[in-house]
């Protein structure tokens, strides 16, 4: 058993129903969708147990009525694990994963400057890639507002749609 299929097998005996559709893609890249309120026992499972000691990024996406998040992170810089969750684009919350990933602070900024995801317990969530005077609001790349619209906001002055 080669180590990917070593992470697999612990984690569905670890977590079961819990992690969904867990896979390894093609060799070092593996993948895992699983609820948002189970995020976080699942990273600390990685960390602790399984070695994934680095965060390399956070993904975000407009998925319609959700927003989806996708956590990367590398066990020794040679595997790297993907846990895809999502949010209610409505009220989207999440725990944030700063206290197991210091370093993930940075992309929960990011993440919430672009697609509006609040990281609850992140202490700085203020903007990171968007200007000052960005319209409060507004988040580029959420699908249900143009460039037109954002243009427009913008000249205007506006502070929200």
């Amino acid at each position: 058993m080669n180590r990917e299929e070593e992470i697999l097998e612990r984690m569905k005996e670890k977590f079961g129903d819990k992690i969904k559709n867990i896979r390894i893609q093609r060799s070092r890249r593996m993948f895992a969708e699983i609820d948002a309120k189970n995020l976080k026992e699942i990273l600390r499972y990685a960390r602790d147990e399984l070695g994934f000691d680095h965060i390399s990024t956070i993904t975000g996406e407009d998925l319609g009525e959700e927003i989806g998040l996708i956590y990367h992170i590398a066990y020794k810089n040679a595997i790297e694990l993907s846990i895809k969750t999502k949010v209610p684009k409505k009220d989207p919350k999440i725990t944030t994963i700063i206290d197991i990933y210091p370093p993930a602070g940075i992309y929960e900024r990011e993440v919430h400057d672009l697609l509006g995801v609040v990281f609850d317990g992140n202490p700085d969530l203020s903007p990171l890639l968007l200007p000052d005077n960005w319209p409060k609001g507004v988040y580029p790349l959420r699908k249900d507002v143009s460039l037109e619209e954002i243009k427009t906001i913008i000249e205007k002055g506006g502070e929200e749609r």
